[in-house]
């Protein structure tokens, strides 16, 4: 017997739910007792939205900067496919020559797409490009649909199917963009209109994909979580249609500090994309970072032989310097500090062994070597390993000239000192302290 398509409820009064989001306090997270079960695909990818959602946090990348970019996610993947896909703007002149410039790197990964609202007169800049996929906006909330966009369900479904149409009509792949998708009516809207999308799809025989945007962050990554914010709920409804993995792809924000777990949580549930922007750099409290989810993956999937992971270095670095751009130093995987010890304790057990306070192997993995910063709380052993790490010298903690530079140290925060000892102070100290004892840096 033929499963029974989902129809559209074409309700006269918006679906705002009120019990979960009642907006005067923090929204709800309801639990229904219901589990859903893994559906891990067997390839799960990233993309990326760096040129598009992440333009919309900070100002505006030149054509040049962004080709760099473009080039160092390349060197990343590594021709593998990992990060399978990056979008792009295309309504000014910057934005197309940004378009035309990495196109004629020629590289298969990432893939150019773009991204277009659901209007006629923007589908022609996709054509004109020459893209092979685009994103369109199809808000899918009533919040969007009854009180941004003005229209009924029905008629916002419409004018979302004919620009679908338009693209396949065109032999372009359209990735519709399910809009503020955890406030939405799922049963009402969401399952209907993704049941007329496959159907488009099987008409003519391309495929059509669904992005799930988490707008504003709502998404919760427990499998007991309640829709509409329950992710493993939103995919497994979706994979039941069905909607194929490779077909769906998950878009999330950091409103409620959820960002990366729900990006993860998405691939273990049937959802073959997650979608990032370098460092997180996304609108309002940004996007899940993608050299997290390279790790993320590598964590699920395992290491993929041909992907380059200390290019994520290259990357930050770049971001750093050309683009002045401040990391945090405590930034996971890219910030200055994010594998520095500041505790005495600490700095001993790295002595010992660096397994005891490093997460992974950093220097190798990320050519990040383990370091050690100079506090009032770093002691001797933290002294010792950072003229080791720095001058390949083996020297006993309780060497007079270690105790000497300790007694700086010490010296300097019972002076009401609240920073920490710069490298450039420890040099100025270590050759005062040292003479010509000390070999070359390296």
């Amino acid at each position: 017997m033929a499963k029974k398509r989902p129809k559209l409820e074409d309700v006269k009064q918006p679906n705002l739910y009120r019990e979960v989001f009642p907006y005067t306090e923090f929204p709800q997270a309801l639990f229904d007792n219901e589990g859903v079960d893994f559906d891990i695909p067997d390839d799960i990818w990233i993309t990326d939205t760096t040129f598009r959602d992440g333009q919309q946090a900070r100002p505006p990348y030149t054509p040049r900067q962004i080709l760099k970019i473009y080039d160092l996610l390349h060197e990343i993947d590594g021709d593998t496919g990992l990060i399978r896909q990056c979008e792009f703007f295309l309504y000014s002149e910057r934005d197309r020559k940004a378009v035309e410039l990495c196109k004629e790197r020629g590289y298969k990964f990432p893939q150019i797409t773009g991204w277009i609202r659901a209007v006629p007169a923007d589908f022609k800049l996709v054509t004109q490009m020459g893209l092979d996929e685009t994103g369109i906006l199809t808000s899918a909330s009533d919040y969007h649909i009854f009180l941004k966009l003005r229209k009924t369900r029905a008629q916002a479904m419409e004018a979302y199917l004919d620009i679908a149409r338009a693209a396949l009509d065109n032999g372009v792949i359209p990735r519709c963009h399910f809009e503020d998708i955890t406030r939405a009516d799922y049963a009402g809207f969401v399952l209907p209109f993704a049941s007329e999308l496959m159907k488009l799809s099987e008409q003519y025989g391309k495929p059509v994909k669904i992005r799930l945007c988490d707008t504003l962050g709502f998404g919760l990554p427990w499998a007991q979580a309640a829709l509409p914010r329950g992710i493993p709920k939103l995919i497994a409804g979706l994979r039941e249609i069905p909607v194929p993995s490779e077909r769906l792809e998950w878009h999330g924000h950091n409103d409620l500090h959820k960002v990366q777990i729900n990006a993860a949580t998405a691939w273990l549930y049937g959802c073959s994309a997650a979608n990032s922007s370098i460092f997180g750099f996304g609108e309002r409290t940004g996007n899940p970072p993608l050299e997290a989810m390279v790790v993320e993956h590598a964590q699920i999937k395992g290491m993929s032989e041909g992907v380059n992971y200390t290019a994520i270095t290259e990357l930050a670095e770049y971001v750093k310097k050309e683009l002045r751009f401040e990391i945090p130093h405590n930034y996971p995987l890219v910030g200055k500090d994010f594998n520095v010890t500041r505790a005495g304790i600490h700095a001993d057990g790295l002595l010992k062994n660096e397994e005891i306070y490093n997460c992974f192997d950093t220097e190798k993995l990320l050519r990040r070597p383990v370091n050690v910063a100079m506090t009032d709380k770093t002691g001797a052993a933290g002294i010792k390993h950072w003229l080791e790490a720095r001058f390949k010298i083996t020297i006993a903690k309780h060497d007079p000239r270690v105790t000497k530079i300790r007694d700086k140290i010490t010296a300097e925060y019972a002076s009401d000192r609240v920073s920490a000892i710069s490298d450039e102070e420890m040099f100025d100290w270590v050759r005062d302290v040292f003479a010509d004892d000390l070999p070359p840096l390296r």
